[in-house]
C-alpha cells in the first residue's frame, strides 16, 4: 500500500513534537488541532515574502512569525526559527522519500510547478527549499503550463486554451495558443492571495461570529478552537462541493464547546461570490493581455481542488461559453504535466516545445522613483533587452541601480529584487556617460 494512503497526496502540513523529528502530511495534519501552535500550514503562501506583505495572512494563523534583517519572513516554532524555504524542503523531502519507495530507487532530480503569478523572489524562494531537500531543479514551470500538458493539449494541431487555476492558496490564469506541438504562453494573470484558503474562512468567520456571541473572546482565541474551526470549514466545503446542505460541527470538550449549524449550498455561495469574481476578473485581464475575446477560447481546463467547487464551475463555463475539462483529478494534473515535461526534459522523445511567459514587468528606478521598464509582462522566455542609461549630475563617477517587479509606475510600489551600485565612471558633465544595462531571463 502507499503509504500515505490511497494516493500520493501529500498535505503541505507539518507538526513539530516536543522530542523528535517533524512530521509532515496527513499525521501532521491530523494533530493540528491537539497541537497548533507547533503545526505549520498554507507556508506557499509565504515563499519569498516579507512580514509586511502578509499581515492579513498572519491574523488568521494560531503561529508566530517574525522577519530577519533580510526582510524574509520566518516562523517560530518551539523556540526556533524556520524561513519558508526551510519549511518547504521538509515538505519536499517528505515528496522525494515518498517517490523513491515508490520507484525503488533514489530520486534525485525533478522538475518543479509554481504559481504562474510567482515573482522572481517567489521562484528562488522555491529552487533554495529543493535545494535543501536533496533535489537538483531540472526547471521551474508555471502550473497552468503543466496542467495542459498533461490534458494532451499540444496533441492538438492548433487551438487557444484557458487554463484556470484555483488552488488552495493562490489563484492563476493563463491563456495558451498551441500550433503543431509549439506551446506558447500568450498571456498569465492571477492572485497569490486568492485560494480555497480564502473560501475556508468566510465560513470559519460565521462560526466564529455565532459561536463568540455564546463563549466569549477566550475560546475564540485559543489556538485550538481556531484550528479546529478551520479544519471543520474546509470539511464542510468540501461536503458541500457534494451535497446541497452539510451540516459543519466543531466539538471541544475542554472549552466546554459542541456548535452545529447547517449551510446549504446557496448561502456558501452567497458568502463567497466575490471571491469567484476576482477570480474571473483576472480571467478578462489575461485574455484582454492575450488580445483575445472569449469566443476565440476553444479549450478551457480547470486544475487545483478548490476549482471543485460547483459555483466555480459555473461562473467558468458562464465566462468563456464552454463547458470546461474536469476528466483528470484537479489536485494531481499539474503534476502529472510536471512529470511529462520531466520525460521530454530526460530524453523522452515528444515533439513539442514549451514557451513560457515572465507574469511581471521587470525594470530600473529612475529619478523621482519612476520604473522604467526594460521588460515587459507576458514576455516570452528566454528573452533580453537593453536599455540605456546616463548620469544625472556633473562629475558624477557611479550609478545606483534598483531592480524592481511589478506593473505599477512607481518602484515604492514594486517588488525590489535587489540593489548594485556601478562605480568607476570617469568624471564628465550630466547626461554624457552612456550605461548600457541588459536584462537577461532564462529558462
Amino acid at each position: 500500500l502507499h503509504p500515505e494512503g490511497e494516493n500520493g497526496l501529500i498535505p503541505s502540513v507539518i507538526h513539530f513534537p516536543a522530542d523528535g523529528p517533524p512530521i509532515v502530511g496527513r499525521e501532521a495534519r491530523a494533530r493540528a488541532v491537539a497541537d497548533p501552535r507547533n503545526t505549520i500550514f498554507s507556508i506557499k503562501r509565504f515563499m519569498g515574502r516579507g512580514l509586511s506583505d502578509v499581515k492579513d495572512d498572519l491574523a488568521a494563523l494560531p503561529y508566530q512569525a517574525s522577519e530577519t534583517e533580510r526582510k524574509v519572513i520566518q516562523m517560530d516554532v518551539r523556540g526556533h526559527k524556520y524561513t519558508p524555504p526551510q519549511l518547504s524542503a521538509l515538505i519536499l523531502g517528505k515528496v522525494r522519500d515518498v517517490a523513491s519507495r515508490a520507484l525503488g530507487r533514489n530520486v534525485a532530480r525533478a522538475v518543479i510547478t509554481v504559481p504562474a503569478y510567482f515573482d522572481d523572489t517567489q521562484r528562488q524562494a522555491t529552487r533554495a527549499a529543493a535545494w535543501l531537500a536533496g533535489l537538483e531543479v531540472l526547471r521551474i514551470i508555471n502550473e497552468p503550463t503543466a496542467a495542459s500538458l498533461a490534458y494532451g493539449l499540444d496533441r492538438r494541431e492548433e487551438g487557444n486554451v484557458a487554463v484556470y487555476d484555483l488552488g488552495g492558496g493562490t489563484f492563476d490564469v493563463s491563456v495558451l495558443s498551441i500550433e503543431q506541438g509549439v506551446f506558447r504562453v500568450l498571456s498569465t494573470a492571477g492572485d497569490t492571495h486568492l485560494g480555497g484558503d480564502d473560501f475556508d474562512r468566510r465560513l470559519v468567520d460565521v462560526a466564529r461570529s455565532e459561536i463568540g456571541s455564546k463563549v466569549g473572546a477566550r475560546v475564540i482565541e485559543d489556538p485550538g478552537f481556531q484550528q479546529a474551526v478551520r479544519l471543520a470549514a474546509e470539511r464542510c466545503k468540501i461536503e458541500l462541493s457534494q451535497r446541497p446542505e452539510v451540516e459543519m460541527h466543531i466539538a471541544l470538550p475542554e472549552l466546554g464547546l459542541n456548535w452545529r449549524r447547517r449551510f446549504a449550498r446557496e448561502e456558501f455561495d452567497r458568502l463567497t461570490a466575490d471571491l469567484v469574481e476576482r477570480t474571473i476578473d483576472c480571467c478578462r485581464r489575461a485574455l484582454s493581455d492575450a488580445r483575445l475575446g472569449n469566443a476565440e477560447i476553444d479549450e478551457v481546463v480547470l486544475v487545483g481542488g478548490s476549482s471543485r467547487i460547483p459555483a466555480v464551475r459555473a461562473k467558468v463555463e458562464a465566462f468563456f461559453g464552454r463547458k470546461p475539462h474536469t476528466e483528470l483529478n484537479p489536485d494531481e494534473v499539474v503534476a502529472l504535466g510536471a512529470a511529462v515535461q520531466a520525460k521530454i526534459l530526460t530524453g523522452g522523445k515528444r515533439d513539442m516545445l514549451l514557451l513560457d511567459v515572465t507574469p511581471l514587468s521587470l525594470g530600473i528606478e529612475t529619478m523621482g522613483g519612476a520604473v522604467a521598464k526594460i521588460i515587459q509582462r507576458n514576455s516570452t522566455i528566454p528573452c533580453h533587452a537593453t536599455e540605456g542609461f546616463t548620469t544625472y549630475a556633473d562629475n558624477q563617477t557611479g550609478i545606483d541601480f534598483n531592480i524592481v517587479q511589478g506593473e505599477r509606475e512607481l518602484a515604492k510600489d514594486c517588488r525590489s529584487l535587489g540593489r548594485f551600485q556601478l562605480k568607476g565612471i570617469p568624471p564628465m558633465p550630466a547626461g554624457m556617460a552612456r550605461v548600457a544595462v541588459r536584462f537577461h531571463i532564462d529558462a
